[in-house]
């Protein structure tokens, strides 16, 4: 039987956009990491779409985009060394995990005292909080647990029915979720590694952060810390040197570097072997190859760990299917 055709939704003005934003709609935004889907985060009916759309579990909380300061200080509380990660790394990658304020509900924040807010770079996003006047509330635009989309097309091809628009700003120049960090412990939490490295944020602190907290899957503190996570339907297996791969296997391979003689069969993640092209290529190829590969197994290379690099292999490894040895 075909697959039942997909209705996409249109490209959408900004002021439209932000018109649906302030009427309580949802729809795909981009950021430098991710798409997202997008509410009106004071709204808490505008937010629980959110959770209908991607089928997310409720005790996942949800970030808080916002386009100035002043909107972050409205949602969350700032320490001293909030402001002074603030100062240096927004707009930007960086989401701090602070002590909420009332203006965000229960929704957002999965009933926790703590919010996570972030200042994207990316023109349109910020564009789209200026013109409605609201903080954001926005997760990955793709069902729960699937690979995050960093494509317009990503969104309308799983989304287009149960969104009201999307925004199309080009392919997004991470490729990644953004880095989260917590702000309310006593050193500091490195909640999910992603573009801005546990060094760069040390350095500007000034201390040692927590770099392998513990979690709590049942009562997450911060998004993307699910064991399984960015997921592709099809299984999904990691090596570090082609010589893990069985010779018999003829199934799809991606090679963190383009490889000397690559054969039909083989992908790549950067040409030249460089990390941040890595990050970029991440999921558009895990949703190229779990296209072509139909549920069957395919591998992918990890990638060296270091910078942003650290943020594959975290995403990878929360991909992986685990094969019966």
């Amino acid at each position: 039987m075909a697959d039942k055709p997909t209705r996409q939704r249109p490209q959408c003005d900004l002021r439209s956009a932000a018109d649906f934003i302030l009427s309580g709609g949802i729809g795909g935004v981009p950021t430098e990491t991710v798409y997202g889907l997008a509410a009106d985060a004071t709204n808490g009916e505008a937010v629980k779409k959110i959770f209908a759309a991607k089928g997310r579990p409720f005790i996942d909380p949800l970030i808080v985009h916002v386009c100035s300061f002043e909107m972050a200080e409205s949602v969350a509380r700032f320490s001293d060394k909030a402001k002074r990660l603030a100062e240096k790394f927004w707009p930007g990658p960086l989401t701090m995990v602070l002590p909420r304020k009332e203006i965000i509900g229960d929704i957002v924040t999965a009933g926790m005292d703590t919010v996570a807010v972030r200042m994207p770079s990316h023109p349109i996003m910020r564009r789209l909080i200026e013109l409605s006047g609201r903080p954001i509330a926005a997760p990955s635009a793709n069902p729960f647990g699937y690979v995050s989309p960093t494509r317009a097309e990503h969104v309308r091809e799983q989304l287009g029915e149960k969104i009201d628009f999307v925004l199309d700003g080009g392919e997004c120049s991470c490729g990644v979720e953004s880095t989260i960090i917590g702000m309310v412990s006593v050193p500091p939490k490195l909640l999910r590694p992603g573009p801005i490295c546990a060094q760069d944020l040390e350095s500007a602190l000034g201390e040692e952060i927590d770099k392998s907290p513990k979690k709590n899957e049942a009562h997450p503190q911060a998004p993307g810390m699910m064991k399984t996570h960015y997921s592709p339907k099809s299984r999904l297996a990691l090596f570090d040197s082609p010589s893990e791969i069985p010779q018999s296997f003829g199934g799809q391979i991606i090679f963190f570097k383009r490889p000397d003689l690559p054969l039909k069969n083989h992908y790549w993640l950067s040409e030249s072997g460089d990390v941040r092209e890595a990050a970029r290529n991440l999921f558009v190829l895990l949703r190229a190859l779990d296209k072509i590969s139909k549920g069957a197994l395919f591998y992918c290379q990890r990638v060296p760990n270091i910078g942003i690099g650290i943020a594959v292999n975290d995403r990878l490894s929360r991909a992986e299917t685990k094969l019966d040895k």
